[in-house]
């Protein structure tokens, strides 16, 4: 049992397939305490059900969420918040934002936001300040989230960052994960100094995001592209690295398969960084500068 695991509590979001879901069977395997989010109350039983047998001696939970609603995302932490006390304990030790979504044509959630932006990028810049006081409340937190090689070469369009006027699914996709390389090298900048932010790439991986696609080109081209991909299990043991091991570089940021990486120059821009968060507090609708407040 890896010892930097046992006992500590990981939330880890789209935890029902995939990338998320095989990096919650290596969590509960290490010996860590799994909360899981998914989108099914189906497939999150029956997840919950299956890791509760493969690892006995762990604490898993899970709750149903749709991430691209606002209130949901609220409504799971407070959740999360309840399971934690539950048991006894005071907080959080680990954030994996893992859940993320494509669409090949413009669809909009029912607050009004870009189904990509608001999955990929809003939700876990909101969920991450939902659960701040249960990660403020370890020794050691650490907020980990699942961006993508496709963020290099790509810069965020500040007069439609939506593109909700010239929509381009590839594009969008390119710029939430951009989004999330910055947010976690803001997040960094102002978190205090208990707290550690990462921005994990999981590689070409043979999962299913391409094919759930609402296009059918989108669709054959994904599973095309799939079968050259390296397995869920795989590229989730990289991500499983950021999640418990003791010691990690300070100032590494972006990590490929459990070893730092440069991302793009566009990715460190502090400025670029400090007008993206503002215009997501906004979006998210937090008082400005009181994420950490």
């Amino acid at each position: 049992m890896d010892t930097a695991l046992a006992g500590k509590t990981i939330v880890v979001s789209g935890a029902t397939s995939g990338i998320g879901r095989a990096a919650a069977e290596q969590i509960v395997q290490a010996g860590g305490d799994l909360i899981g989010i998914g989108r099914s109350q189906e497939r999150c039983a029956t997840a919950q059900e299956e890791l509760r047998a493969s690892a006995p001696h762990a604490q898993v939970d899970y709750v149903t969420a749709d991430l691209s609603v606002q209130s949901e995302v609220r409504h799971a932490a407070e959740q999360i918040g309840e399971l934690v006390h539950a048991v006894g304990k005071e907080g959080v030790d680990v954030l994996l934002n893992n859940a993320g979504t494509f669409h090949y044509w413009l669809t909009l959630t029912p607050e009004g936001f870009e189904m990509q932006w608001a999955v990929n990028h809003l939700a876990p810049f909101l969920l991450t300040h939902s659960l701040l006081p249960l990660l403020k409340a370890t020794p050691q937190a650490r907020v980990i989230t699942v961006s993508s090689g496709s963020h290099y070469n790509t810069k965020l369009k500040w007069d439609d960052i939506q593109l909700m006027r010239r929509y381009n699914g590839l594009r969008a996709y390119k710029q939430t994960k951009l989004a999330n390389a910055l947010f976690m090298a803001e997040f960094n900048r102002r978190a205090p100094a208990h707290m550690r932010a990462f921005a994990a790439d999981p590689g070409l991986v043979d999962t299913q995001i391409g094919s759930k696609s609402d296009s059918f080109l989108s669709r054959w081209i994904w599973d095309l592209r799939r079968r050259s991909g390296i397995s869920a299990e795989e590229s989730a043991a990289g991500i499983v690295h950021l999640v418990g091991a003791p010691e990690l570089e300070e100032d590494a940021l972006y990590w490929k398969h459990g070893k730092p990486k440069d991302p793009s120059p566009y990715a460190l821009n502090a400025d670029v960084a400090g007008r993206l968060w503002a215009l997501s507090e906004k979006m998210c609708a937090i008082e400005p500068g009181s994420y950490f407040v």
